[in-house]
Parts: C-alpha cells; sequence; structure tokens
C-alpha cells in the first residue's frame, strides 16, 4: 500500500480534526487577502467566518455545511453587491464536498444554485454598468466562466463520488463471499462428518456383527466339532483385518489433509478438504475391485456392487443361508452409487446377524431394470420383533446414501414373517447400451 492509500485511509479516519484545519487555513487566508485589497464594505471577518468555519464539517455533514456557505454567500452578495474571494474558494469546496459525500438531491439541489448565484452575479455587475454593452459582455463572461467553473467542480465530485460507491460495492461484495465462503467451508465439514459417520458404522457395525456371530458359533460349535474354534478365530482375523483397513483408508485421508495444518483451524480446514477429496475418491472407484485392500490406504477404491459376492460370502460364513441373485445386465453407475448399494446391503446383512435369529434364510436379489437399479434383501428371521439397540444410525443411514441420487429405501416386516429392506435408485439406460433382458429371469446366482 502506498503512501496516497495510506494518507487516504488517516483523513477518513480523522474527517472532522482534517476538515477544521483546513477550514482555520482557509479563513486565516482569507481574512489576509481581503484586508490587503479591502473588497469588504462592512465587517469582513464575520463574512470570512461564516463562509469559511462551515467548511469544518463539510464531511461529517455535508447537507448542512452546504446550506450555511451558500446562505453566507448570498447574504454577502446582496451587502456588497459583488463576490469575494472568500465566497469564491468556499463555495465551490462545499459543492463538491456535498456531492462526494452527500445524498443525490443535496448535490442537484447544490448544482442547480450555484448555477442560479452565477445568473445573479451577472445581473448584478451588469446593473452596476448601468446597461452599458460592454458591462452585458463582461457580466455574461463572468457568468459563463463561473458556470462552467462549478460544473466542473460538480463533475468532479461526481467522479469522485462513484469511484467511492465502486470501491464500497467491490468491498461489501468481498466481505459476502467471504462470508458465503466461510458457511460453504462449515457445509462441506458437516456433510463429510456425516459421510465419515456413516461409513464407520457401517465399517465397525457390520464386522463387529460377523465377529461376534463367529465367535459365538465357534464357542457353541466347541464341544461337538473341535475344528470348529479354529475356523471362527480364522474368520474374526480376516474380518478385523479388513475392517482396520478400511478405517485405516477413511481415517488416513482426513490426516493427510490435516497434516499440513495445526490447531483449530487446521483441523477445520483439513475436515472442508475431505469433501473434496472423497468426492473425487469416489468418483475414481473402479467397478469390480476387491473390497480387500492391496495398495496403500489413500488410493484403496471404494466397495462397489462387484463386492455384494464377496459380503454375501463373509455373511455366510457365520450362519445365515444366504442367496444371492442378479437380475438384469449390469452397466455403468454414476460415481458413488455403486457404494450406496454395497453399503445397504451391508447394513441390511448385519441386521439379520443382529436380530433374524439362528440359521436364517437370506435371500440378496440385485435387478438391473431399464430406469433402475433396484436391491431387495429379505429373512425369514424374527427381526420384525426384535429389539433395537436404540441407536437407529442404520436405516436413517441407508435413507440417506439413498437420497444422495434420488434413490428411495423402504424397510419393514415381510408378510408371513422376517424383514425386507428394498433399495430403489433411478438409473437412465443410455441409448448405446445393450437393452436389459426380461427382468424375470435370473442371470446369476448363489446358494
Amino acid at each position: 500500500m502506498g503512501w496516497y492509500e495510506n494518507a487516504t485511509r488517516w483523513t477518513e479516519r480523522h474527517r472532522f480534526g482534517v476538515d477544521a484545519a483546513g477550514a482555520a487555513v482557509l479563513t486565516l487566508f482569507v481574512l489576509a487577502a481581503s484586508a490587503a485589497e479591502r473588497s469588504y464594505l462592512h465587517a469582513p471577518g464575520w463574512f470570512a467566518l461564516a463562509l469559511c468555519v462551515p467548511l469544518a464539517w463539510r464531511r461529517t455533514w455535508p447537507v448542512a455545511s452546504v446550506v450555511t456557505v451558500y446562505t453566507a454567500a448570498l447574504v454577502q452578495l446582496v451587502v456588497d453587491q459583488s463576490p469575494s474571494i472568500a465566497s469564491a474558494l468556499a463555495v465551490p469546496v462545499a459543492l463538491y464536498s456535498v456531492t462526494v459525500n452527500g445524498p443525490r438531491w443535496a448535490h442537484r439541489t447544490a448544482i442547480g444554485t450555484g448555477l442560479l448565484g452565477a445568473v445573479v452575479v451577472a445581473g448584478l455587475l451588469a446593473d452596476r454598468g448601468l446597461g452599458t454593452v460592454e458591462a452585458a459582455r463582461q457580466a455574461t463572461a463572468i457568468a459563463v466562466f463561473v458556470g462552467v467553473a462549478l460544473l466542473a467542480v460538480w463533475a468532479f465530485g461526481l467522479v469522485r463520488r462513484s469511484r467511492r460507491e465502486t470501491l464500497a460495492a467491490l468491498r461489501d461484495r468481498a466481505e459476502r463471499l467471504e462470508v458465503e465462503r466461510d458457511q460453504q467451508a462449515r457445509l462441506a465439514t458437516s456433510a463429510e462428518r456425516t459421510r465419515i459417520a456413516r461409513e464407520l458404522h457401517d465399517i465397525v457395525a457390520h464386522s463387529l456383527s460377523v465377529m461376534i456371530a463367529q465367535a459365538d458359533g465357534g464357542r457353541y460349535a466347541a464341544a461337538s466339532d473341535p475344528t470348529a474354534p479354529e475356523r471362527s478365530l480364522a474368520t474374526i482375523a480376516e474380518t478385523g483385518r479388513a475392517a482396520l483397513a478400511d478405517m485405516r483408508r477413511i481415517l488416513g485421508v482426513l490426516r493427510a489433509d490435516g497434516a499440513d495444518g495445526d490447531g483449530a483451524a487446521g483441523g477445520s480446514t483439513g475436515a472442508a478438504a475431505v469433501g473434496v477429496a472423497a468426492a473425487g475418491a469416489a468418483g475414481a472407484t473402479r467397478q469390480g475391485a476387491s473390497p480387500v485392500p492391496a495398495a496403500p490406504a489413500a488410493l484403496t477404491p471404494q466397495p462397489s456392487v462387484e463386492g455384494l459376492e464377496a459380503l454375501v460370502e463373509q455373511v455366510r460364513a457365520s450362519g445365515p443361508r444366504v442367496s444371492l441373485v442378479r437380475v438384469g445386465t449390469p452397466r455403468q453407475l454414476p460415481p458413488g452409487a455403486g457404494l450406496t448399494i454395497f453399503r445397504v446391503a451391508q447394513e441390511a446383512l448385519t441386521n439379520v446377524l443382529k436380530h433374524a435369529g439362528p440359521s436364517p434364510a437370506v435371500t440378496v436379489v440385485l435387478r438391473w431394470d431399464r430406469d433402475a437399479v433396484v436391491l431387495d434383501v429379505q429373512d425369514d428371521g424374527r427381526g420384525a420383533a426384535a429389539t433395537g439397540d436404540g441407536g437407529g444410525y442404520g436405516l436413517l443411514g441407508m435413507r440417506e446414501r439413498a437420497a444422495v441420487f434420488g434413490g428411495t429405501v423402504s424397510t419393514g416386516p415381510r408378510p408371513g414373517g422376517g424383514y425386507r429392506v428394498h433399495l430403489e435408485l433411478p438409473s437412465r439406460l443410455r441409448a448405446e447400451q445393450p437393452p436389459v433382458p426380461d427382468a424375470g429371469t435370473p442371470v446369476e446366482s448363489g446358494t
């Protein structure tokens, strides 16, 4: 910032002091010049004070200042029958000040009154010359000069006013953009926290449910099958490793984004940046990738519909009789939609492990319709009558995931017993894609 900008800021902060000092200097100059030229006929000191002192409030009270200066100039013109050096200096300063700092009606009235005063001055000078042609020419020239000078001062004031309004508008826009940026950052942070909470809930709840089921099954089967505990421990270890790898992948993104910052500000920035990173990771999800990580945590792809078979196998190893049926021709889904289908199926199977009772029969149907992808998970257990754990986040998380893509999730008891989770995501079939076969013909199934 240069010296001019610094000086401007300082004068803006000390308006009255600067204007009062300027008015005092102008008053002393006018008194000295008027005394030397003897241009006043009556009480020159009073007229100098009346014309110059109001300029001390030219920016704080611009309307009152210009009214006082114009009134004093008019009285002095009527008394002396001629303009003075005081009015010649004070009137343009007052006009400029009200143009820059006053309301629009005030500076328009001021320029109109000033031009009218120039005509009055010309008339007085013409009368003083007893109506001669030469006096009329001089009066006209003086009126034109005074009018042009006032118009020039007014135009310069309008330019200055326009620049001030432009700067004020830019400053206000910058402040509003800063507030909007902070709001967007807070919204992104909140959305990312919700997403991470949903991911952690699905991972932890499912993995713990599988591990608990394996531990209970291995303990009960130990008396009749000595190898059952070994198989259960192997499944528990594999499930724990997979869950730990998923958690490292999710939390590793947070740690990588917040590594460069410290304190509350750094944490907030890192959390806000995770939303962008997570969106990019979801967009880069590769269909068909295995959910078991074989790469660094930050580069591990998200699960998708191709991971349903491994998920079913994992749940089947815990006791339930799970069947997977695929209907229709798979096609490319929007980024993140495959993860949504996988997580909803995972949550539904987790609820089966927790609430359906011993050895339920479960059917997982993934159907590719022309305009939608449908996931249907049904069991014949006692989940509809089971008591929940009081959390209630699983069903809410499924609905939130589906809502992101304009889909719906319906849950509830089945007729004849059992429970059902039904997910439907809209998926328009592109013209270049092959048609979907008859929805009633299973393409692949597993038991």
